[in-house]
């Protein structure tokens, strides 16, 4: 049998020394790279957590909150330094109320408007988070906002309205303190105290004298719905300027507030009426419908 010639042995080891060396590499850099990367992600989540501690312990201390009324708000300074900008005077015109100051249908309406599992859930509405995505995923663009009415007196109390993820996650840890430290129906009177509702307009007791010219006691079902209808766009959706959207919503409001039990069949008829002659327009249920079937159930 012939054998190979010494330069075909030679060029024959180098290459199994060639893989061997390549296999050998390949293996060290496996080995170096998945603990790497395991640390990389650690020290990542490291990061995070110190993160979230850091801030948590810089955020304000909400406790006074338990039986002070805050001065001003964040949204409040926020809204003053834009009319300076623009060369306007800030107006301001708020009045602090209790809930037992506010028809229990106008509660109702903006619970029923902005987070109708309120009492069920700590902060955070997963749920309602959940079908957004479900939303945003289904339509392929951003669709409504999940913010719970805790989340939304978090943003109005010390926040600002910009959509950065940093705002975010600062919204989220007060949230969690908010809930922490306040009962719920602190939160809900907070909340319909400063939440704004046109331009200048804070709370539920100016907003009912500036839109209608009674008091927060004194509202009509048919007014409490469109109180309530304005909140997604408070300085658009304005009730003297007869936006369609606002009278569809509450429209939407008025059903729901019947349908789970809130007013009986009379008071929503009666408010349904109310509404149409307010706008100057025939009642629309086809409308109504289907703006209904666009919101999702208990939302």
């Amino acid at each position: 049998m012939a054998s190979r010639p010494p330069s075909a042995r030679t060029s024959s080891l180098r290459t199994q020394k060639t893989k061997q060396l390549s296999t050998g590499a390949r293996r060290a850099v496996g080995k170096r790279s998945g603990p790497g990367w395991g640390r990389w992600a650690l020290g990542g989540w490291l990061m995070l957590a110190l993160w979230l501690g850091v801030e948590y312990a810089r955020l304000p201390d909400v406790s006074p909150l338990q039986t002070q009324n805050p001065r001003t708000t964040a949204l409040m300074a926020q809204r003053a330094e834009e009319a300076l900008e623009a060369g306007s005077k800030p107006r301001v015109r708020q009045a602090w109320v209790s809930l037992g100051a506010v028809a229990p249908h106008v509660v109702d309406a903006v619970l029923i408007s902005e987070d109708a599992r309120f009492y069920r859930h700590e902060g955070v509405d997963w749920t309602e988070v959940e079908n957004a995505l479900e939303q945003s995923v289904r339509e392929a663009r951003l669709g409504r906002g999940a913010s719970t009415l805790t989340q939304q007196l978090a943003k109005n109390l010390y926040l600002s309205t910009d959509r950065s993820l940093l705002r975010k996650g600062k919204e989220l840890l007060l949230t969690r303190r908010l809930e922490a430290y306040l009962s719920k129906q602190r939160i809900l009177a907070l909340y319909v105290n400063v939440v704004e509702w046109g331009e200048g307009v804070y709370g539920i007791e100016a907003a009912a004298r500036e839109h209608f010219g009674v008091s927060a006691r004194a509202l009509s079902v048919a007014q409490g719905a469109m109180l309530a209808g304005m909140l997604p766009a408070p300085r658009r959706w304005l009730p003297a300027q007869r936006p369609e959207a606002l009278r569809t919503r509450a429209g939407v409001i008025l059903t729901r507030l019947e349908r789970e039990g809130r007013i009986s069949g009379a008071q929503a008829r009666e408010a349904q009426a109310e509404l149409s002659r307010f706008f100057g327009v025939p009642p629309a249920p086809g409308s109504v419908a289907e703006a209904i079937a666009r919101l999702p159930a208990g939302s």
